[in-house]
């Protein structure tokens, strides 16, 4: 009885690692133990490239913003998605600011000052006379195709120049659609950047502008420019 107590317990500690010798164990058991240590491995392996992908798409949907002060129009707030700048206005409160991005189906907005300050500070330089253009991308993917084409033609037109409604249906191929081109711009969501004040009227007046200041305000961005 003790010479078999003594040769279970050998064959336990050979199993838990506690004493020198090897078990012998048949082909199946084998292969078992080796389907095993493989399958944690590839559920592992699968659930990072899911982790990823899940992480991928959630980034493509956040927006981050901060506020920032700055000469001729006075309070921003900048929104950025992972594609650019997606949001930019002045002259309301933050609340009407976040309840617009809200709205454009974003599902996050988080406030990230270090990611928004480079972009606010080169508008805010351009705004003080200081650059003569502000390079930074822009996210047109909340716009409808017809926005696009018109803001698109817009970011065309140079700093110190400026084209009527008309001409720039004419740009983009739709002559007759002028006053649908007004309603484009004055629903610009990124103005300044996306220059909607260098379209006048057709007798060469400034117009209508939705910014704060209204018309005031799209005088002083032109005579910024030189285009005044």
């Amino acid at each position: 009885m003790d010479n078999l107590r003594r040769s279970a317990s050998s064959e336990e500690a050979r199993w838990l690692g506690d004493e020198e010798g090897e078990l012998q164990r048949d082909e199946l058991l084998s292969a078992l133990d080796q389907i095993y240590l493989a399958q944690p491995a590839a559920r592992v392996e699968a659930a990072l490239e899911k982790t990823a992908l899940t992480l991928e798409a959630e980034s493509g949907r956040m927006l981050y913003y901060d506020e920032a002060d700055a000469p001729l129009v006075g309070k921003l707030f900048l929104a950025l998605s992972s594609a650019g700048l997606y949001a930019l206005t002045f002259g309301g409160s933050e609340a009407a600011f976040l309840e617009r991005l809200e709205r454009s189906g974003r599902r996050t907005v988080i406030r990230d000052p270090g990611r928004v300050r480079p972009v606010a500070e080169k508008i805010q330089r351009y705004l003080a006379g200081v650059l003569s253009s502000i390079d930074v991308p822009v996210d047109m993917s909340g716009m409808t195709d017809f926005q696009r084409k018109v803001l698109g033609a817009v970011r065309g037109v140079p700093r110190g120049e400026y084209v009527t409604y008309g001409e720039l249906a004419q740009r983009i191929g739709r002559p007759r659609a002028a006053r649908a081109v007004g309603r484009a711009l004055g629903s610009n969501p990124i103005p300044i950047v996306i220059p909607c004040h260098r379209v006048l009227a057709a007798d060469g007046s400034l117009g209508g502008y939705s910014g704060r200041g209204g018309v005031r305000t799209k005088r002083a961005l032109l005579h910024l420019e030189g285009a005044l």
